[in-house]
């Protein structure tokens, strides 16, 4: 379930879960928080740009379905699923974004926080190599 990049560390989750829009915006990766429905609740300013989907678009509509139906397999959405239905998610893997616009491969990682019942996906551009994502900067 993972791949050679490291997943961040459950200390650097914590920290983008108390950041505010403007942290989270200034952040060089993608980050998108999801209730344990799929429905997007936080989408920063990196992720809007590597997607071309805007804030406004994507906040609110259910990630899986109507803003990245590419997802919706058993290697994304599944684990997804496995993962809030257990309580405990970490895993980092590839994955091929299909976007009409801009289609991209990435490196994903999954984390489920069991304080407030959600799941961040973090969304590195594949060019950028194998690096293993920073955690935030206070």
């Amino acid at each position: 379930m993972s791949s050679a990049a490291a997943a961040p560390s459950p200390y650097s989750f914590q920290t983008i879960s108390s950041m505010g829009e403007k942290e989270l915006d200034s952040l060089p990766y993608g980050v998108i928080q999801l209730d344990a429905q799929g429905a997007v609740l936080r989408y920063n300013a990196f992720e809007a740009n590597l997607s071309g989907l805007t804030k406004q678009k994507v906040v609110g509509k259910n990630f899986f379905k109507q803003v990245a139906p590419c997802t919706d397999m058993k290697e994304f959405y599944g684990r997804f699923l496995e993962g809030v239905a257990a309580g405990k998610l970490q895993c980092t893997f590839r994955f091929h974004f299909a976007f009409k616009r801009n289609p991209r491969d990435v490196t994903i990682t999954l984390f489920y926080n069991d304080g407030n019942k959600t799941t961040w996906v973090l969304v590195q551009p594949f060019e950028l190599g194998d690096v293993r994502i920073p955690p935030p900067r206070r």
